[in-house]
């Protein structure tokens, strides 16, 4: 299944908004600390509300923690970006990837962007700068849950 990973996000409403992303389709939420705002249940909980205990969150001390993480489990680290040519629409997604958003103030150190298996972006209207990362996140994972078929199945 493919999991979001945050780095450092700055926030908590952004957070909360993807971790019950997360729990509706059923993906894991990695939270690459330090964060820009305490990591509490009431930080989280406005735009979490009642789905927070049903999403699944694995915190990691550092981007260092997090990669080694990755490298043990070997999965794939998609990075979204706006300093990227290649749109998310031509990618081709595994069920294992990881897609890190970066933080919503600065987004990835450069040492970040070379760490990452690809680097995707959101083709955008002229001008334009970015889209809230809670909304890229839910675009691209739409996308990646589509091509590797592990939507959940529940349909009513």
């Amino acid at each position: 299944m493919p999991d979001i990973a945050l780095y450092q996000p700055d926030i908590p409403q952004n957070t909360g908004t993807i971790l019950r992303l997360a729990a509706c389709l059923g993906i894991t939420v990695h939270l690459i600390e330090p964060a820009g705002f305490p990591i509490s249940d009431s930080a989280l909980k406005r735009a979490g509300m009642d789905y927070l205990e049903r999403a699944a969150m694995i915190r990691h001390t550092s981007f260092a923690a997090f990669e080694a993480w990755c490298r043990e489990q070997d999965r794939r680290l998609i990075l979204l970006t706006t300093k990227s040519a290649g749109p998310y629409t031509d990618f081709s997604f595994r069920a294992d990837d990881i897609l890190l958003m970066g933080r919503e103030s600065s987004g990835v150190p450069e040492g970040v962007h070379q760490r990452a298996d690809a680097r995707l972006t959101i083709p955008m209207a002229e001008g334009m700068r970015s889209i809230n990362v809670a909304v890229c996140a839910g675009m691209v994972l739409g996308e990646a849950l589509r091509q590797t078929a592990r939507f959940p199945k529940n349909l009513k």
